[in-house]
């Protein structure tokens, strides 16, 4: 598509995307939203740059393949669970960070958990995305 419109909104949308997201996933896990939430808005972001731009240059401004960020966000939920067994304590068990961070505030095993999620999400929906318009192509 070329439409100087969508393009110029899609340049100042996706940062602000990017942010919302983090900001949904930090803030889901006592309150809506979560991992799942933002990698969705993520995704959305990464969807919105690719009708404007195309695929080639969304795969420019992403870091790493799509598959690689599903490999990381299982790698973050599979540690995540098995974290407080090396401290003596049962699979899954939420161990928590002394003290709050600044902004994100307590640090914990579900956090890093819904990490995973949110980086499994965003590979997920991203391979998807980018193979359906590959196929259009």
């Amino acid at each position: 598509m070329k439409s100087v419109i969508l393009r110029t909104m899609t340049i100042y949308l996706l940062p602000l995307l990017l942010i919302f997201s983090i900001f949904l996933l930090f803030r889901g896990h006592n309150t809506p939203g979560g991992g799942f939430v933002g990698g969705l808005v993520s995704a959305a972001a990464f969807s919105l740059y690719l009708i404007g731009f195309g695929i080639d240059k969304v795969r420019e401004i992403l870091p790493v393949e799509p598959v690689k960020f599903v490999a990381l966000g299982l790698l973050f939920a599979v540690g995540s669970a098995l974290f407080p067994v090396f401290l003596g304590k049962p699979f899954m068990t939420g161990t928590w960070m002394e003290g709050r961070l600044p902004i994100i505030g307590s640090l914990g095993t579900p956090t890093v958990f819904d990490t995973g999620v949110y980086f499994t999400v965003l590979g997920v929906t991203l391979n998807i995305i980018f193979s359906l318009f590959e196929d259009k192509e």
